[in-house]
C-alpha cells in the first residue's frame, strides 16, 4: 500500500517553502503520494508571473496584487530577512553549496507528479483567479482537502 503525505502550505516565505518542497520531492523518492494544499500566503507560491491579470478584480484585489511578491524567488525570508539582505546570505550560501533554488524545488515536485491544489476560498479571499495559477494547480474546497488528508500517513501545517 502507498504511504501518502499531505503538506498545508500557508506561509509564503522563502525558508519555509523550500523546506515543504524538499519535503514533498524527498517523499516522492521514496514513492509516497504526495499533496500540497496552497492557502492564503502559500498561493503565492503557485502564482503564475507571467499569468496575473488586472481584469475583474476590486480595488483591493489589484493593490494586493501589486504589493504582494509576484514570483516564487522573490518571496522573503521568514526569519533575518533585514530588508532582503538576509535572504542575498542564504541565496549564497545555497550557491555555494550547489543546492537548488526554491523554483527549482517547485518545478521538481511538479515534474515528479505531486498533486498541487489551491484552497478555493483563500483564492476568493485574495482575488487569484484560476487562470493566475500555474497550471499543474487544482483549486478545490477545504472539505476536499480535508477528506483527501484523513487518509494520509504525514500530515504537515507549514
Amino acid at each position: 500500500m502507498t504511504k501518502k503525505m499531505n503538506i498545508l502550505m500557508f506561509s509564503g516565505e522563502y525558508d519555509k517553502a523550500l523546506a515543504a518542497l524538499i519535503l514533498a520531492n524527498s517523499a516522492k523518492e521514496i514513492d509516497m503520494d504526495v499533496t500540497i494544499f496552497f492557502a492564503f500566503w502559500g498561493l503565492l507560491l503557485v502564482r503564475d508571473p507571467n499569468s496575473m491579470t488586472g481584469e475583474d478584480k476590486t480595488a483591493y484585489e489589484k493593490m494586493f496584487a501589486n504589493m504582494t511578491p509576484k514570483h516564487i524567488e522573490e518571496l522573503p525570508l521568514s526569519k533575518m530577512n533585514f530588508a532582503g539582505i538576509g535572504k542575498k546570505m542564504l541565496l549564497g550560501m545555497m550557491e555555494e553549496s550547489d543546492s537548488p533554488k526554491l523554483k527549482d524545488f517547485l518545478m521538481g515536485a511538479i515534474n515528479k507528479g505531486v498533486n498541487l491544489k489551491a484552497c478555493k476560498l483563500s483564492c476568493e479571499i485574495m482575488g487569484f483567479k484560476e487562470e493566475e495559477l500555474l497550471k499543474e494547480v487544482k483549486i478545490v474546497t477545504a472539505e476536499e482537502y480535508l477528506v483527501d488528508a484523513m487518509d494520509s500517513n504525514i500530515q504537515l501545517f507549514i
